[in-house]
């Protein structure tokens, strides 16, 4: 019946197909039963006619005729019910929204969850997918755009689905595939397969994003670092956190194990796990991949700023520093002092120290 109404989410060409088979159907049905009606003078015995008057079984075929014109234009213009929706946001969404970790409390692992969207509000309203904040993350309208794990990100027909859920007013449909985990599962590579981004950015979604995304819990990103997309994970404009092949010069993971100040997620303790920690490192230390498993560019030239305890023969917690006459030391630091390290990163990813300093 969609089609038939007009329903602005049915392409033009199942409407008008529909409108010109439902109406040759319904003319053949009055000829039908035009010529029954001139054949069937049934006689009448007092007033009464014996047996259903014709014109009454015109109506009941009509009505069917309707009712199976609606089933196959539905059919025709998609999915639009919730039921239709569910595996698309089991395989990709509910690994970061779901359970008591879920960004901003936004869980999409059952029916009623997506309904009741974030701690800022609906992320989708009903006959308005313009204005549903749902779908202007999977078109990229808002940032950062989801998921998180993409690029890829959802194709045009999958976001279209969404789409007419949302045109269509929301509605549940049939049993759906929610998702059974309480809280999200973090994905590990398989034996030989090497650690991409895909695997470690529910981590990041899950522990780090809530205040490191454009408007956080705490505002803006601190320092205006977002970790809600690979790029931005890798960017270098004020300085570089992720050294392809290098964890032990890579910020991020010194912040998460503990040896740069403030220790982070912000939020801990619990930190991240041990097993959580090293996943993270391996990611680093196998080339920080995307998520097609390419990996990434040295950043030459790259800004970097670290903390850590200074060791013995110019080492940052096992990290090798190049200290010559190009470094300015302050505040005489000496072996066992926690120290602030700035440089750049030359072709091989070693740091050049250009300023060292006791803190």
């Amino acid at each position: 019946m969609a089609a038939f109404l007009g329903d602005p989410s049915a392409p033009l060409s199942v409407v008008v197909g529909s409108q010109i088979k439902l109406r040759a159907e319904i003319n053949s049905a009055k000829a039908l039963f035009g010529a029954q009606l001139k054949h069937d003078a049934r006689p009448r015995v007092n007033g009464v006619s014996r047996g259903m008057p014709s014109h009454w079984l015109f109506w009941v075929f009509l009505i069917l005729l309707v009712t199976s014109t609606q089933e196959a234009s539905s059919q025709a213009s998609g999915s639009n019910t919730y039921a239709d929706l569910a595996p698309i946001l089991v395989q990709r969404c509910v690994m970061c929204h779901s359970g008591d970790a879920a960004p901003l409390g936004l869980r999409l692992d059952n029916f009623e969850s997506v309904l009741k969207g974030s701690t800022r509000g609906p992320v989708v309203k009903a006959g308005d997918p313009s204005g549903s904040e749902l779908i202007r993350r999977l078109k990229g309208i808002s940032q950062p755009r989801m998921p998180m794990t993409g690029p890829p990100f959802l194709s045009d027909s999958e976001i279209a689905l969404f789409e007419r859920w949302v045109t269509a007013g929301l509605p549940r449909g049939g049993v759906a595939q929610d998702a059974p985990p309480s809280k999200p599962t973090t994905l590990r590579p398989e034996a030989g397969q090497a650690v991409t981004y895909l695997h470690v950015a529910p981590i990041l979604a899950t522990r780090c994003s809530k205040c490191h995304a454009e408007k956080g819990l705490m505002g803006a990103a601190p320092e205006g670092y977002r970790l809600t997309s690979y790029d931005s994970t890798l960017s270098t404009a004020d300085r570089v956190r992720v050294v392809p092949g290098k964890p032990d010069a890579s910020e991020l993971v010194r912040r998460i194990r503990g040896q740069a100040l403030p220790r982070m997620p912000f939020d801990g303790p619990p930190y991240l796990s041990n097993d959580e920690i090293r996943l993270m490192e391996a990611w680093v230390a196998q080339g920080a991949r995307d998520a097609n498993g390419k990996v990434a560019p040295n950043p030459t030239g790259a800004a970097v700023r670290l903390h850590g305890t200074l060791r013995s023969g110019w080492r940052l917690d096992g990290l090798d520093l190049d200290i010559g006459a190009h470094t300015r030391i302050d505040k005489s630091p000496k072996s066992g002092d926690f120290v602030e390290v700035r440089g750049r990163l030359d072709e091989a990813a070693n740091i050049k120290v250009e300023r060292l300093r006791r803190r």
